[in-house]
């Protein structure tokens, strides 16, 4: 058989078991930044939806958000892979996701082909927060808290205009930042926000574009690749090192998702063209599966 033909009939239970079931798509990393890669995710995307399945975009860009942070002077700050972020950070966080970088995806999904409208956790309030507290252990072992200013925790998802866009067949095309009850505006971390909407959803998938093959059991051996995680693991993981740093909030992202009642989640090397279609229609997929 042709092989073109092969890789047709093999995608085919997969448009079938996935048809008219919401995908959560978290996009950053390389896939955000290289000219092959953005088309590519692009590409997969308006195929994802052209077949009857209902992407739903939530967007990071954090090295765009420290760029412009470095050429006004200011030195962006981390901790546990959240960003500190004062009062003039928050406004150049809301500036470059909610602005230039959102309407640059819609743009580009309907450059090829596809119908998508932006949106921001500000809109109709759809991710109410409030003050993230973080709390860590010192090199004496005490437990104490540290100040991360406007970053925001989740306490509320409003899934209305998420779930009108879909239905009238738009791609919604989220930007992670929240609003207080006040009023105040927050960034949320991407990873977290994808994890919580896709559980407010009850979306079939959640899928992190990452910069790594996924979770590998020796950091520095690509060929170590985990490619299925039981969620009962994932402590038992964090402890031992395997995941630390900017992958904590993306493997916390997946637990929220999984606990919310979304099937299955996957973390996968953006760098791969296509790796959007390689997970969701082919039997291997690309990285690592985080299941129930």
């Amino acid at each position: 058989m042709d092989r073109t033909a092969d890789v047709l009939i093999e995608a085919l239970p997969y448009i079938r078991r996935f048809y008219d079931r919401q995908i959560v798509i978290k996009y950053g990393g390389a896939a955000m930044e290289e000219d092959a890669l953005i088309h590519s995710v692009m590409e997969d995307i308006v195929l994802m939806k052209y077949v009857g399945m209902r992407p739903i975009v939530v967007h990071g860009g954090g090295p765009r958000i420290s760029a412009l942070m470095d050429k006004m002077g200011k030195k962006a700050q981390f901790v546990q892979g959240l960003r500190v972020t004062d009062a003039e950070t928050v406004e150049i966080a809301e500036m470059v996701l909610a602005g230039s970088i959102n309407k640059g995806i819609v743009a580009r999904i309907n450059q090829h082909g596809g119908r998508a409208i932006g949106l921001s956790g500000k809109d109709a309030n759809l991710v109410v927060a409030e003050k993230q507290e973080m709390h860590v252990t010192n090199e004496e072992g005490h437990q104490i808290s540290l100040d991360l200013g406007f970053v925001g925790k989740i306490i509320g998802i409003n899934t209305e205009p998420i779930i009108t866009l879909d239905k009238a067949g738009y791609i919604p095309v989220i930007a992670p930042n929240g609003v207080g009850v006040d009023g105040q505006t927050y960034n949320i971390n991407a990873d977290t926000m994808a994890g919580e909407i896709a559980a407010a959803l009850q979306a079939e998938k959640l899928i992190m574009l990452t910069d790594t093959r996924g979770i590998l059991r020796d950091i520095g051996d690509d060929a170590s690749l985990m490619p299925t995680i039981h969620l009962k693991e994932l402590d038992t993981l964090i402890e031992a090192g395997l995941i630390a740093g900017g992958m904590l909030p993306k493997v916390e992202a997946c637990a929220t998702a999984l606990i919310g009642g979304v099937y299955k989640t996957h973390i996968i090397d953006g760098r791969i063209p296509h790796s959007l279609l390689l997970e969701v229609f082919t039997e291997g997929g690309v990285g690592t599966e985080i299941v129930r």
